[in-house]
């Protein structure tokens, strides 16, 4: 996006107590990060309904009734109306076949008013997510996650949308810590949501990066020498406090709800966090840490994908 201001300017953070052999660590605070750039997104959507007469459309699919993704899909439409753009839900039964998908996405494809589309995952049991993301149009694929945008993004070509989360990850370690180049970037995980981009987005900030995954022996001995530590597993409660380099930057992407025992529950991520603080410098809680980048670069994807549509291929990202 063009005109994108410094996040680290006016961010809040905790920190923990100075104590015997214990960190100050600095809670990296997603949610303000998140704001700013929610307000920038809604500021170039006004701009762009005012040179171009368009509202930037998203279409939102969700097929069958998992809880879970309701909920995601609703946060997803009203943060899509609250910066002015127009979102439209498409909300069909489990019982939905593939090819009924594939048709859908068809129309979506050629309906000049949709500038991105996103369909909700997990899919049913039955429908293959790599064919319904790869069919989605490349230029419309707010995720990230088809092939074009994908192959794009492993090749460090321009003009790829990135997937939302890996790319809010990044913004906040530009954020944090300014220049990544030469440090070494630990990611937990190889999910083609999380991991597989989030590496290659390391990659091209010239990070020296290593990917550890189930089959990997002694995770923790790799990512105990780890700079910037990323995690993306949701293993709740997976990195321990030997695991953290003194003083890295610890991105937990990781969020599994848990009971409390009083009827209620909680949200956890992948790094016990009473662990982590006072052992890496800087962290990400779970919530508040991730998670609200996500909806914000969601919100970002869309206006990139609505400015080349409507405005060109040269529009800025």
């Amino acid at each position: 996006m063009s005109g994108t201001t410094d996040p680290r300017e006016g961010t809040t953070s905790a920190r923990t107590p100075r104590g015997r052999n214990s960190i100050d660590t600095r809670l990296i605070d997603g949610k303000d990060y998140a704001r700013r750039l929610t307000e920038e997104v809604r500021q170039e959507v006004a701009a762009l309904k005012e040179r171009a007469g368009v509202t930037p459309g998203l279409a939102v699919v969700l097929v069958g009734n998992n809880p879970a993704s309701e909920v995601y899909v609703r946060s997803k439409i009203a943060h899509t109306e609250g910066v002015g753009m127009r979102s439209v839900a498409h909300v069909l039964p489990g019982s939905t076949t593939e090819d009924e998908l594939l048709a859908l996405l068809a129309t979506l494809n050629a309906d000049p008013s949709v500038h991105g589309i996103l369909v909700q995952l997990p899919l049913p049991r039955g429908i293959d997510a790599a064919r319904i993301t790869g069919a989605i149009a490349p230029e419309k694929d707010v995720d990230g996650l088809g092939e074009v945008n994908v192959g794009r993004t492993t090749l460090g070509l321009p003009g790829g949308l990135v997937p939302c989360t890996p790319l809010g990850c990044l913004l906040l370690l530009r954020a944090e810590l300014g220049s990544l180049a030469g440090l070494h970037a630990v990611v937990v995980g190889k999910s083609n949501l999380v991991g597989r981009p989030m590496a290659q987005l390391l990659l091209q900030e010239d990070c020296t990066v290593t990917v550890c995954h189930v089959a990997t022996p002694d995770v923790g001995a790799f990512a105990s020498q780890a700079d910037i530590l990323v995690v993306a597993t949701g293993q709740k409660g997976l990195v321990r406090r030997d695991w953290i380099k003194p003083g890295a930057t610890v991105i937990d992407v990781g969020i599994t709800r848990v009971a409390t025992g009083d009827g209620k529950t909680r949200l956890m991520g992948d790094v016990v966090f009473e662990e982590a603080m006072g052992r890496a410098g800087r962290l990400t809680p779970v919530p508040g840490g991730v998670g609200p980048m996500t909806i914000a670069c969601l919100l970002r994807n869309t206006l990139t994908t609505a400015r080349r549509q409507i405005e060109g291929a040269d529009a800025a990202a």
